[in-house]
């Protein structure tokens, strides 16, 4: 596994949990605010262990997804008065955004001991956490089993397919500016989405959901949704497609005008230390430390072909894709 999965976290950014007692020099107190885009049981789950490992941090959280914590921020920052101390968001093109603006606040001494190489920012103001692709999924009575991004342009699919919009989702706004820069698919394939009736909703778990009921045999969404919606039962499959999957890495950042700097720090180090790394782990992802292991779902020795994403240029190009993009699918 262990090579494989290297070369996928690389990639991404060129592209019942026992948590135990911090190990942490400082006893960090005080309120932390989190802004987030995790799924809210994800979310949950992510605080609580975290108050466990730090009782005396009162963490606050603020989630939603990352298009409206983004918005949410901006508005703050352009008021001059931040509401977030820490973030925990689906992509590094956001953090990239923030970090250009000088709104991060570097952290040299983050725990990245174990991280694959390239797997957080060389001036280490974010940090990937863990590694989430983007396939196609399709409920078990669908007739068709697509195997490309181009087999969703095809005319016996129209009308039965889903997918998150890019202005609610930054991992599918990565997906967008990462897809239309390719020649194999660019624009002809949103085009061809659009000629198919395909529609935009605001988030995976809306996909998820139209795909497991069969209101839509088809949706583009992120894998272990899918892999642990079949593991419950649900009439989901998934496929990585041919040409590739997206993916993004959930990074990590404190923002610079934090109140609380050394609880922030903390929820920095437990996000990247062991405990962290099983805690993602034990919600299915793909955790950033590879001796940490692999979700279930991931067979042993799967090759995942995970699509290089020139982040700078998506940085560069996603308000103008986000909005053609509205254009053809709606807000």
């Amino acid at each position: 596994m262990s090579q494989t999965r290297r070369s996928l976290i690389a990639a991404a950014v060129g592209g019942a949990l026992a948590v135990s007692a911090p190990a942490f020099a400082q006893a960090p107190s005080g309120k932390l605010v989190l802004y987030t885009s995790q799924p809210e049981k994800d979310a949950a789950q992510t605080t609580a262990a975290f108050k466990k490992a730090y009782p005396n941090v009162e963490i606050e959280i603020f989630r939603s997804g990352t298009t409206e914590v983004m918005g949410k921020l901006a508005a703050e920052i352009s008021a001059g008065q931040p509401g977030a101390d820490v973030l925990l968001i689906a992509d590094a093109a956001s953090m990239e955004i923030l970090k250009g603006q000088n709104q991060l606040l570097a952290y040299p001494g983050a725990k990245t001991d174990g991280l694959q190489e390239g797997s957080f920012d060389k001036d280490k103001t974010y940090f990937g956490s863990k590694l989430i692709t983007t396939g196609i999924a399709f409920n078990t009575a669908a007739k068709e089993k697509p195997a490309s991004w181009n087999d969703l342009t095809n005319p016996a699919l129209k009308g039965q397919i889903s997918m998150p919009s890019p202005l609610y989702s930054g991992a599918a706004a990565i997906m967008l500016s990462t897809m239309t820069a390719r020649p194999d698919l660019g624009w002809k394939l949103f085009e061809g989405l659009k000629a198919n009736e395909a529609v935009a909703v605001r988030g995976n778990g809306a996909v998820l959901k139209s795909v497991a009921t069969g209101e839509k045999a088809y949706g583009v969404l992120v894998d272990f949704m899918a892999f642990n919606a079949k593991k419950q039962g649900s009439p989901v499959e998934f496929v990585f497609p041919k040409e590739g999957a997206p993916a993004v890495t959930e990074p990590v950042a404190i923002v610079k005008t934090t109140k609380n700097e050394a609880a922030a720090k903390a929820f920095v180090d437990f996000i990247l230390s062991d405990d962290g790394q099983k805690l993602a782990l034990s919600m299915g992802y793909i955790p950033a430390k590879p001796s940490i292991g692999s979700p279930a779902w991931l067979p042993e020795g799967t090759k995942i072909n995970v699509m290089p994403s020139d982040i700078a240029a998506v940085v560069k190009a996603t308000e103008a894709d986000k909005a053609r993009f509205a254009t053809m699918f709606g807000n």
